[in-house]
């Protein structure tokens, strides 16, 4: 089966722009691409920052969007984002006063997180959602797909761990007591594709639908952005294995068919055309 990762669509006023791009426009132009190339997806889950200001009218407009849109979609709130009023548009989402919630696809069962705090770019997963994730994971034999807004693993780039998730630990623990039956976890929040680990659990990110980040470990206190390609991702869930794709659907260079470049015209002394 294949489902579809999105993150952090920062949605603005129509017109207004985050690094000289249109996240209206951008978004948009993801939708149209994954239906180009992925109509047959399963779900397709946007993993938080919805808004970039927490407007009630972002919210409103992407649920009508999504109303429109042909493929079943399920959604994480991030730091951008506000709860209440999340939840006040979609209250669909709300599980014990969390927009977190449960979907049962082909593959298992995915769980859908909030990692989100009030007043903080940092991601927080208190008591009860670590008790409600504990008995979520216990009650089944999964398997299960987990979805979150934060990473939960550091990036060992120091802005943007101050930044991520705070009780990583304690969500760590949890995974890994369940760890033989998470096949895997996905989130955002960085704009930048990464892979790794979550106690033993295979976790992987991707770039965003507008802006990007970029990676440089020198850089100790701010955050960096780019214009790196917008995104979004492809995973296909077979029963033995999953494979991660992140789709770059803002580049705009030369794409080259095989066979190029033509090795006949190389000299194989110099290595040079």
């Amino acid at each position: 089966m294949k489902l579809i990762h999105l993150s952090d669509i920062h949605l603005t006023t129509p017109g207004n722009t985050i690094g000289g791009r249109d996240p209206r426009a951008n978004f948009e132009r993801a939708l149209t691409h994954i239906l180009r190339d992925h109509a047959d997806a399963e779900l397709m889950v946007i993993t938080g920052d919805l808004s970039d200001w927490a407007d009630r009218s972002d919210y409103e407009w992407l649920k009508a969007r999504l109303q429109e849109f042909p493929l079943p979609v399920r959604l994480c709130i991030g730091n951008h984002d506000d709860r209440a009023t999340f939840l006040s548009v979609f209250p669909e989402c709300n599980e014990g006063g969390f927009a977190q919630g449960v979907k049962d696809i082909a593959a298992g069962r995915c769980l859908f997180l909030d990692t989100w705090g009030p007043e903080s770019h940092a991601g927080f997963y208190c008591e009860a959602r670590q008790q409600w994730l504990e008995q979520q994971l216990s009650e089944s034999d999964g398997p299960f797909f987990l979805f979150m807004h934060h990473n939960p693993i550091p990036t060992h780039l120091a802005p943007m761990d101050a930044i991520g998730l705070h009780d990583d630990v304690a969500f760590r623990r949890i995974v890994g007591r369940h760890r033989d039956k998470i096949r895997h976890i996905f989130f955002g929040h960085c704009h930048i594709p990464m892979a790794g680990s979550t106690a033993g659990v295979p976790t992987t990110s991707l770039r965003g639908t507008n802006h990007a980040s970029y990676v440089n470990f020198a850089e100790t206190k701010m955050l960096l952005g780019s214009d790196l390609p917008e995104s979004y991702g492809v995973a296909f869930i077979g029963e033995d294995y999953v494979t991660v794709h992140m789709i770059e659907f803002g580049y705009q260079g030369e794409i080259r068919s095989g066979g190029s470049p033509d090795y006949t015209a190389w000299d194989r002394e110099t290595m040079q055309r």
